[in-house]
């Protein structure tokens, strides 16, 4: 919620888009922030925590947390922003893809019976092989 009732955005009074905490309430040592990068519709806006864990690039904190937001507005399926980058959103829908084609098959039924003992051509390794990059 947002503390100053000037800036409230909404009938849920969330706090603005964009809105990024790097102070006070984050790790005094390591790199974390806070941002509520996506407008909330209905209820409340929930913040997402980062961690920065490597940084090749050598970016400030101001730099990644406005690439982050920035990232947040490329999401192909959203006209508004969301709340975590679309490399994030993207990476959860390869993942449960991957799950589907290496876990659901297996257990899948509308491939009619097979004799027990009888291989049904899904050899673990081939498929792990197949989906891997």
């Amino acid at each position: 919620f947002c503390a100053d009732k000037n800036e409230r955005i909404g009938k849920s009074g969330n706090i603005p888009a964009g809105t990024t905490v790097d102070t006070n309430i984050t790790h005094p040592f390591e790199f974390d922030f806070y941002l509520c990068s996506h407008a909330g519709i209905q209820g409340t806006s929930r913040p997402s925590h980062y961690y920065v864990l490597w940084d090749d690039n050598r970016f400030t904190a101001d730099e990644l947390q406005i690439l982050t937001y920035q990232l947040c507005h490329t999401y192909v399926r959203c006209t508004r922003s969301v709340s975590i980058p679309a490399p994030a959103y993207y990476a959860r829908l390869v993942a449960f893809r991957a799950r589907y084609h290496l876990v659901d098959k297996e257990h899948d039924s509308g491939e009619g019976s097979h004799i027990s003992g009888q291989s049904n051509g899904r050899d673990p390794q081939a498929l792990a092989k197949a989906v891997q990059v």
